[in-house]
């Protein structure tokens, strides 16, 4: 009998180790697509007019991935890319400005990319992080900062699963060799990023 309760419980132990085996797998980084399509992200922008006021916009078009493990928010990785032709300002006039020679080059450098390399200063149990990564604007690279806080994952009504996160960077108009002059008080542009992905 005792050599039976011996069986038994390491029959137990085994199943539950392997049921926790199995937890972790499923809890491994799962990889999302950005649901930009369903216009349930955006890349805004805002840069101050002469000092006076703010000018703000939108980029219309860009697509991008990422890969999230709450368990491990550390691994997560992200990648998007961006249309740059796509700038959005609510006046065409000035967007014809921005897409040209002065500023955003597009018949040059019609995309830009975000491709991140760590993660750093994971805080408050994984809901607030830095992504470090590279930026390819106007075709320069620079390593940028963005501050990323979660806003929430869980279930939709389609039957599918989502996360998203909310995050704001910015970077100088300089480091990505556009000069062009707009006074002292406009030379850094503010860029705040709201991102839900499906996961796949």
């Amino acid at each position: 009998m005792k050599a039976l309760h011996r069986s038994l419980k390491t029959a137990v132990a085994t199943a539950v180790l392997t049921g926790a085996s199995l937890t972790s797998v499923q809890a491994l980084a799962a990889d999302y697509v950005i649901d930009a399509k369903g216009a349930h992200a955006s890349i805004n922008f805002k840069i101050k007019h002469l000092g006076y006021s703010w000018l703000t916009g939108r980029f219309n078009d860009f697509s991008g991935d990422f890969s999230y493990d709450p368990a491990k928010v550390e691994e997560s990785k992200i990648h998007v890319t961006i249309d740059t032709t796509s700038i959005d300002s609510n006046h065409a006039e000035r967007d014809k400005h921005l897409r040209g020679s002065d500023f955003l080059s597009v018949d040059k450098f019609p995309q830009a990319k975000f491709v991140s390399k760590r993660i750093t200063n994971v805080e408050d149990g994984g809901e607030e992080f830095d992504v470090v990564g590279d930026l390819t604007l106007h075709g320069v690279t620079k390593e940028i900062t963005i501050e990323v806080e979660k806003v929430g994952e869980g279930k939709d009504p389609w039957g599918g699963y989502r996360a998203g996160f909310e995050g704001d960077t910015e970077i100088r108009l300089k480091d990505f060799g556009i000069d062009y002059d707009l006074g002292p008080a406009s030379q850094v542009v503010e860029l705040e990023l709201h991102v839900e992905g499906i996961k796949q």
